[in-house]
């Protein structure tokens, strides 16, 4: 199934985009604000952008990946599309997978110089991180060489700065949309990692620039001039990259960048004094959000829209009563990431929302299961490849322009609902078992905690179901009796509950798995 989609915007790069943005709404509108209290217009913000990128395109090649390690910041907006600007690939790490993921993308990507800040490395601590890069080798005998933005700054004289502020004036007027450059590589983002060694993500200026006008398309109230944006994501998660700052800078949304989601009690202080309308977070951090906040703190925001994780009714309620409508999505780091949301005023709790605009999907059985297909998906926001840790460098293109998610839905009507990951079923007793609808169950019973759904290998019944949760009076008879009550099988119902002082996280919110599965093990075999 596909729908109608003209991509011809797509046919150019970020920083043609974001010229043409300029032009369209203006250069003095301010479009990024940020939490150190930088507010750049249109103008200021292109300014910026070709002063930078031109010192960091003496620091590079063509073509080259560059690591960016930043918060979500002004000079995040600014390093990115000024690398840009002069065909860098911003490949963007993420500062919270720990020493060896991060390590395994610079060497995965062949990334021989990451850009940082001193001012983050010291506020986050991460001095043990950056000295574990330092000595890692993107190429046997050649080591990751550190940039810091500061030294990049003090190095800009004034003869830089007017020859950008001449650049950026003639550019405007002149720049082509440089359809020619418009499939070459713009971002590399890595995986996650939750479920092995992160692997390299390769999204074209087309990819996101396809996504983002899918966005603009299908949900244009979301994406209208007149709307503030607040986003607390990272932008090393694609989420936080197209829908939260692309998707709405691009289109005349005054976008305000927040450096941590964890900050529960800071965003609702920083909503109190932007004022956005639109928010866009998980749902561990919306309900976060909600339980932390004054009364009054967040009245402004008309819509939440969460994605990467499913979507708890509770969250959904405390919101509604905040008299904020909270729109779920879905979408995956190889799709630029969007594939579906909820519309305003079409929004159909329990489902993720319809397709994107010029999405076409495909759905084949799994055997073993009743309800649900695999899903997989073609369109111009499909990534140019993966880079994998055992072919580093080389792109591994989708093949005939397939992604297959790893994911089971159903659609009904249009609408998609999410069954699970494929590989996060269990066999039980001939019996295909979501992990995330047991998830799900325990959920609905202890709203107020986190929980993970493994299955783990038996000896004597081959694969176990053992619940990991940080609801400290979590019991299984209170899970069996609740199961019973609602209609699910005993089968279901996990053998052994693990309760763990703090179930591992992600920057982004979503559970870190391979951590969780580590902390199961280790506490199992302590019994």
């Amino acid at each position: 199934m596909t729908q109608d989609f003209d991509p011809g915007y797509a046919h150019q790069t970020l920083f043609s985009a974001l010229l043409r943005a300029a032009h369209r709404h203006g250069g003095k509108k301010v479009i990024l604000e940020d939490a150190d209290g930088t507010s750049l217009t249109y103008d200021k913000l292109i300014l910026a952008c070709t002063v930078l990128g031109r010192q960091l395109a003496r620091l590079s090649e063509r073509g080259e990946f560059v690591g960016v390690l930043l918060p979500s910041s002004a000079g995040l907006a600014i390093t990115l599309f000024g690398l840009n600007a002069f065909d860098r690939v911003a490949a963007l790490l993420n500062f919270s997978a720990g020493r060896r993921q991060l390590c395994s993308a610079v060497q995965t990507g062949r990334i021989r110089t990451v850009l940082t800040s001193r001012r983050f490395i010291e506020l986050g601590k991460l001095e043990d991180l950056v000295a574990a890069l330092a000595d890692t080798e993107y190429e046997p005998g050649k080591k990751v060489r550190l940039v810091y933005l500061e030294d990049v700054r003090a190095s800009i004289g004034l003869v830089d700065k007017l020859r950008g502020a001449l650049s950026a004036t003639l550019t405007a007027l002149i720049q082509p949309r440089r359809a020619e450059h418009a499939n070459d590589p713009a971002v590399v983002l890595f995986t996650s990692g939750t479920e092995g060694v992160p692997k390299g993500v390769v999204l074209s200026n087309a990819n996101l620039l396809g996504n983002v006008e899918q966005m603009q398309e299908h949900v244009p109230t979301i994406l209208s001039p007149t709307q503030i944006l607040l986003n607390p994501l990272p932008m090393f998660h694609s989420f936080g990259l197209t829908a939260a700052t692309l998707a709405p800078v691009l289109s005349g949304v005054k976008t305000v960048l927040y450096p941590s989601p964890l900050h529960y009690k800071q965003v609702p202080k920083i909503c109190e004094r932007t004022k956005p309308t639109v928010m866009l977070a998980t749902d561990t951090f919306l309900a976060g959000y909600i339980r932390a906040a004054e009364p009054g703190q967040l009245k402004s925001l008309r819509y939440v829209i969460a994605g990467a994780e499913r979507v708890k009714e509770n969250t959904r309620a405390l919101w509604e009563q905040n008299g904020t409508e909270l729109l779920e999505g879905y979408g995956v780091t190889e799709t630029a990431p969007v594939l579906s949301v909820n519309k305003p005023g079409a929004n159909r709790h329990g489902t993720v929302g319809p397709l994107l605009p010029g999405i076409e999907a495909r759905l084949e059985p799994v055997e073993g299961l009743a309800e649900g297909q695999r899903l997989y998906v073609r369109g111009p926001n499909i990534m140019q490849g993966y880079i994998l840790s055992d072919e580093p460098g080389r792109l591994v293109p989708p093949h005939e322009g397939w992604h297959d998610t790893g994911d089971i839905v159903t659609m009904d009507d249009g609408y998609v609902s999410i069954c699970g990951r494929a590989k996060r079923f269990a066999k039980l007793g001939g019996e295909m078992v979501s992990l995330a609808a047991v998830e799900t169950l325990a959920g609905d019973l202890w709203s107020d905690a986190h929980h993970v759904v493994l299955n783990l290998p038996d000896p004597r019944k081959g694969e176990v179901l053992i619940l990991v949760t940080d609801k400290g009076d979590a019991n299984k008879d209170a899970l069996l009796a609740y199961a019973r009550k609602e209609g699910f099988p005993e089968l279901w119902v996990p053998k052994t509950i693990l309760i763990v002082p703090e179930v591992p996280l992600l920057a982004t919110g979503k559970i870190n798995l391979q951590e969780t599965i580590a902390v199961a093990r280790e506490a199992l075999a302590q019994k």
